[in-house]
This record gives C-alpha cells, sequence and structure tokens, in this order.
C-alpha cells in the first residue's frame, strides 16, 4: 500500500507518515489500529509492538532500575 494512502486513513500527510515511518515520529495507539486495518493485520500483535516500545522507551536509561521496575509491574498486573 503507498505510504499516500496509509496517510490518507490517518489524517495526516505524507511527510507526517514518513516521519512515524522513520521512527522520528511516535505513532498514537488509535494511529497503530488504523495501520493494522488498513493492511489486515494482526491489531493485537501491532499494538504490542507498539506498546513494547513505549516501555522500552521509558527505560532504556534505567540500566539498573529497568529489570526490578518491569518485575513490579507484571506482579501489579497479575494481581
Amino acid at each position: 500500500m503507498p505510504q499516500r494512502q496509509l496517510a490518507t486513513a490517518l489524517n495526516i500527510d505524507t511527510a507526517t507518515y514518513c516521519k512515524i515511518e522513520k521512527g522520528i515520529r511516535c505513532v498514537k495507539r488509535d494511529q497503530v489500529i488504523t495501520i493494522a486495518k488498513s493492511l489486515r493485520a494482526d491489531q493485537n500483535e501491532l499494538l504490542s509492538l507498539w506498546l513494547a516500545d513505549q516501555i522500552i522507551d521509558i527505560v532504556k536509561d534505567e540500566t539498573e532500575l529497568a529489570d526490578m521496575a518491569l518485575d513490579l509491574t507484571k506482579k501489579y498486573l497479575n494481581n
């Protein structure tokens, strides 16, 4: 699918879509859903990858605390 078609589906211009594709600009959750529908991709898989990227961006500079924070998060979510 051409970039311009995906950009139109996302209600953004092609230049903004290119920035998302290059990792210069962050994609929003609702945009991930639109992309999944447009490409007929697994929505949960793309959202999981998107969420993982969000988490990585938050903890990437916390090398000493990241594992502990992720473990605590897992425990919290399992309760």
